[in-house]
C-alpha cells in the first residue's frame, strides 16, 4: 500500500548539527538490559530498529567513567577501549540502514551505587541524607578542581564515543544526575560561583554542553535529554521558573543541537515513561509545547509521550508543538512503527498498551520483554525478527484449543509459518479472559492485545478457521477432531478458596458462597453483596488494585489487604507505585499491608499481622515471655471478600488428553502440547512469548522444549581487545 500523503511530513530530514536525521522518529535512549557486556544483543536490539525505520536509535544511559558505576543496573558504558570495540558494533548495524546511532552520556554522581567499581561519585553538594534510601550512598562535595575533572570525563566519553561511531552525543540532564543536580536547589547548597542563584547553578550545564560542543561538535550533534520540570515545586526545577530559564540558555549560549524534552526525576520517573493507567499518550504536550515556544526554530525539539497514531504525530508537528517524535515503549512495542506508517500498512501497527512491563524487567535486573512483542531481546540470540518467519518445512494442521492471548498469538505465528490452523474457544468472542480484565478501571488501552492479533488472525483466512462458540471441548472431541497436532491454551482460573504462596486455604473462603468472590466472578458480573468490601491481593500486580478502584467507583467502602510489605509490590518495578497510592488515598481506601486474612466468616473477616511470632507467640523480641494480648490478630467487619491471591492452570483438557495418550496414534496426532497460562499461570508477556516461542519453533525436534540460544559472555583468557572491525566478541551457545 502506498503512504497516505497527509503523513509525508513525518518523513521529512531533519538537520541536526553536523548530522542529518532521515526522518522525524527517534528512538529515545532507555534501557533494555545489553548494555556494553552483550554487543551483540545491544546491536541487533537497536538495529531492529534502524531497519524498522527509526531515523535515530540511541543506547540505554551510559556510564562515563567508573566513578558513575549504576551496577547491578546494567547501563552501557564508555570507560575504556573496550566499550568501544561492543558499542561500535551497534553504531556499525544503525548505519547500515541509514540511521544515526546516539549515545546517553550519564554521570549520576552521588547517587552512584558503585557496586563493581567501589568508588565515589562526585556532586555539588554534600547534602543531608542520600538520595535514595535504599542505596545508602553520599557524593564527595566538589570543588573547582572536581568541577573540572567530571566535565573532562564527560569530554573523554564524548571521543570514545565518536571513535565508536556515535553520531549523536546527549547529554543524560534528569533523572538526577549531575547536570539537574547543579540545577536544583534541593541538591545544590554551594555558596560560590556554581550556587546559590540561578544564573550559578546553571553554570556547570553550560560549561559542560559548551565543552563537548568546542571539542566534538564539528562530527558530532550536541543534545540533551533535558527534565524541564522534576514535578518538585520551587525545591526542583520548575517549568515556569527554573527549566525555562535553562531553555533559554540553550538558544542564547548556541551550545546544543537539539532537546529532547522531559519531565519527572529518577525517583518518580513513572510521570515520564507513564502507565496508561494513570497517563494518556501524549499527555506531556502542554510542556512540550511551551518548550518548543522557547527554543524556536533553531534547536530540534524531540517530545516523547507513547505516540503510535500518526495523525496525532503529524498534528503534534504542524501545530509546532515538537519537530521530532521521539519515542521509547512504542519503538519496543513495534521496531517496524515506522515503515509500517510509510508503506500505508496502519492495521499492521502493533501499539503499546502501556503496561510497563519493559521498564519493570529492567529494574528486576534482567533483559528487556513486552507484552506485545515477544521478539523483543531476542533479534540476536534467537535470531527472531519481529516481521519475517521461515515458512515450515513440515506443513500439517494444528487445533489450537482456547482463543485468548496465548492462543491467538499462536495461531497467528503459525499462520504466518504455513501451517492450517484451527482456532476454537468455547465464548462467542476471541480474547479469552483478557477481554473481561480490558474493562477494570484504567486498562482499556490493554484491549490491543486482542486487537491486533485479532487484525492478523483475519489476514490469514486461506489457512486460519476460527470457531467460536462452541463450547468446552471434551478430550474426545479433540481426539476425534483430526488435526496433526493439538496446542492447549485453556487459560487459568484464580483460586476459590484463597491460596496463596504464604498459606493454605483460608477457613471460610468459597466462591460458591454469596459473600466471597474471585476477580473472574466479579468481572463476570457476580453480585458483590453489602456495601463493606475487602480485597485480598496475593498477587501484587494490577488485579488487586483494579478490584479496589473498582469497588471505590461504585461506592463501597473498600479494604485493600496484602501480605507484601507495599501495595501492588510489581507497581514498583512498573513504576506506578505512587500513582496507585494516590489513588487509593484520593478514593478513601483503608489499607493494611504485611496482614493476611486468618478466616472468613459472614459479616466478618479475621486479619493478623504477617510479622508477629508462632502460635505461642514467644520469640526473642518479647523476652521470651508469653503475649497476653491477640498478637497482632484483630476481626474487621465486611460484608464481602474478593480473593485475589493466586491462580491455577485450567489441565482438565490436558489432564485427560495425557490419560488417553494411547489413542493419539490411532487418531493420527502426532503430538499435544500446552501453552500459556495452561502450562503455568504467568504474566500476560510470558504466556504471549511462550506462545511465540512454541510456533516458532514448532517444526524443531521437540517443539515442547526451546532451542539452544547464544549466549554472550566474558571466557577466560580471551582478555586480548579486538580492534574495531575485527572478528566478534566469543559467544556461546546455551546447550
Amino acid at each position: 500500500m502506498a503512504r497516505d500523503p497527509k503523513h509525508d511530513v513525518l518523513f521529512e530530514p531533519v538537520r541536526i548539527g553536523p548530522k542529518k536525521l532521515r526522518n522525524r522518529f527517534w528512538q529515545t535512549s532507555h534501557c533494555a538490559g545489553p548494555g556494553s557486556e552483550r554487543p551483540g544483543a545491544q546491536a541487533h536490539f537497536r538495529g531492529m530498529k534502524a531497519e524498522g525505520g527509526w531515523g535515530a536509535v540511541f543506547t540505554e544511559f551510559c556510564s562515563i567513567h567508573p566513578e558513575s558505576d549504576e551496577y547491578p543496573y546494567t547501563s552501557a558504558r564508555l570507560w575504556d577501549q573496550g566499550d568501544v570495540v561492543n558499542l561500535g558494533y551497534m553504531c556499525e548495524l544503525a548505519h547500515q540502514h541509514q540511521s544515526l546511532a546516539g549515545v546517553q552520556l550519564w554521570y549520576s554522581g552521588g547517587n552512584a551505587p558503585s557496586l563493581e567499581s567501589r568508588e565515589f561519585g562526585r556532586s555539588p553538594s554534600q547534602w543531608l541524607a542520600p538520595i535514595f534510601s535504599t542505596r545508602n550512598v553520599y557524593g564527595i562535595e566538589m570543588d573547582e578542581s572536581d568541577i573540572g575533572a567530571v566535565i573532562t570525563m564527560y569530554v573523554e566519553a564524548g571521543k570514545r564515543a565518536e571513535q565508536a561511531g556515535f553520531d549523536l552525543l546527549e547529554v543524560s540532564a534528569g533523572d538526577d544526575t549531575v547536570p539537574i543536580q547543579f540545577l536544583e536547589p534541593r541538591f545544590n547548597h554551594r555558596t560560590d560561583n556554581y550556587g546559590g542563584n540561578f544564573e550559578n547553578r546553571s553554570r556547570f550545564f553550560i560549561e559542560l554542553l559548551l565543552a563537548l560542543k568546542r571539542q566534538l561538535g564539528e562530527h558530532c550533534a550536541i543534545t540533551t535529554r533535558f527534565e524541564m520540570d522534576t514535578l518538585h515545586g520551587p525545591e526542583g526545577v520548575e517549568a515556569h521558573e527554573d527549566g525555562l530559564r535553562m531553555l533559554e540558555k540553550f538558544r542564547t549560549e548556541g551550545v546544543i543541537d537539539a532537546v529532547a524534552l522531559k519531565i519527572g526525576d529518577y525517583a518518580e520517573w513513572g510521570e515520564d515513561a507513564g502507565v496508561s493507567r494513570f497517563r494518556k499518550s501524549g499527555w506531556m504536550t502542554p510542556f512540550i509545547k511551551q518548550g518548543k515556544a522557547i527554543l524556536g526554530s533553531g534547536i530540534a525539539v524531540v517530545g516523547n509521550g507513547r505516540l503510535t497514531s500518526p495523525d496525532d504525530m503529524v498534528a503534534l508537528i504542524k501545530a509546532g508543538v515538537l519537530d521530532i517524535i521521539g519515542a521509547a515503549r512504542p519503538s519496543i512495542a513495534d521496531p517496524f512503527l515506522p515503515n509500517k506508517i510509510s508503506e500505508g500498512r496502519l492495521s499492521d501497527i502493533r501499539e503499546c498498551i502501556g503496561c510497563n512491563i519493559c521498564v519493570s524487567k529492567f529494574q528486576q535486573g534482567g533483559q528487556i520483554m513486552c507484552t506485545q512483542n515477544a521478539t523483543i531481546g531476542e533479534e540476536y540470540r534467537r535470531g527472531w525478527h519481529p516481521e519475517k518467519f521461515s515458512a515450515t518445512t513440515k506443513p500439517l494442521s494444528v487445533l489450537v484449543v482456547g482463543a485468548g492471548p496465548a492462543g491467538m498469538e499462536c495461531a497467528r505465528v503459525l499462520a504466518e509459518r504455513g501451517y492450517t490452523v484451527h482456532l476454537r474457544d468455547a465464548e462467542a468472542e476471541l480474547g479469552g479472559h483478557w477481554k473481561q480484565v480490558v474493562k477494570l478501571p484504567r486498562l482499556s488501552e490493554w484491549g490491543r492485545v486482542i486487537s491486533y492479533r485479532q487484525a492478523q488472525l483475519a489476514k490469514w483466512k486461506k489457512n486460519i478457521q476460527v470457531h467460536l462458540g462452541i463450547g468446552r471441548m471434551s478430550a474426545a472431541d479433540v481426539l476425534n477432531y483430526g488435526a496433526d497436532r493439538i496446542v492447549l491454551a485453556t487459560g487459568s482460573y484464580w483460586a476459590p478458596d484463597g491460596q496463596s504462596a504464604g498459606s493454605g486455604a483460608i477457613p471460610g473462603a468459597d466462591d460458591t458462597l454469596s459473600h466471597v468472590l474471585t476477580p473472574f466472578q466479579v468481572i463476570a458480573g457476580k453480585q458483590v453483596v453489602g456495601d463493606r468490601v475487602l480485597i485480598l491481593d496475593g498477587d501484587g500486580h494490577f488485579m488487586g488494585i483494579a478490584l479496589a478502584e473498582l469497588m471505590a467507583n461504585q461506592g463501597k467502602q473498600v479494604t485493600y489487604v496484602c501480605d507484601a510489605p507495599d501495595i501492588a509490590e510489581y507497581g514498583v518495578f512498573t513504576m506506578e507505585s505512587f500513582n496507585n497510592k494516590r489513588m487509593l488515598f484520593e478514593k478513601g481506601i483503608r489499607i493494611y499491608t504485611s496482614h493476611w486474612v486468618e478466616r472468613i466468616e459472614p459479616g466478618r473477616v479475621r486479619l493478623s499481622y504477617a510479622y508477629r511470632f508462632g502460635p505461642d507467640l514467644i520469640g526473642p523480641l518479647s523476652g521470651g515471655i508469653p503475649r497476653k494480648d491477640n498478637g497482632g490478630a484483630f476481626d474487621l467487619e465486611v460484608d464481602a471478600v474478593i480473593l485475589a491471591t493466586s491462580r491455577h492452570s485450567n489441565t482438565t483438557l490436558w489432564r485427560e488428553l495425557k490419560a488417553r495418550n494411547a489413542e493419539w496414534a490411532a487418531n493420527d496426532i502426532q503430538d499435544i502440547f500446552r501453552t500459556g497460562d495452561c502450562k503455568a499461570p504467568a504474566q500476560l508477556n510470558q504466556a504471549i512469548w511462550d506462545a511465540h516461542r512454541l510456533a516458532r519453533e514448532f517444526d524443531s525436534p521437540h517443539p515442547a522444549y526451546p532451542l539452544p540460544w547464544i549466549r554472550e559472555r566474558q571466557l577466560w583468557g580471551g582478555a586480548t581487545i579486538p580492534k574495531l572491525g575485527d572478528e566478534r566478541p566469543h559467544v556461546e551457545k546455551h546447550l
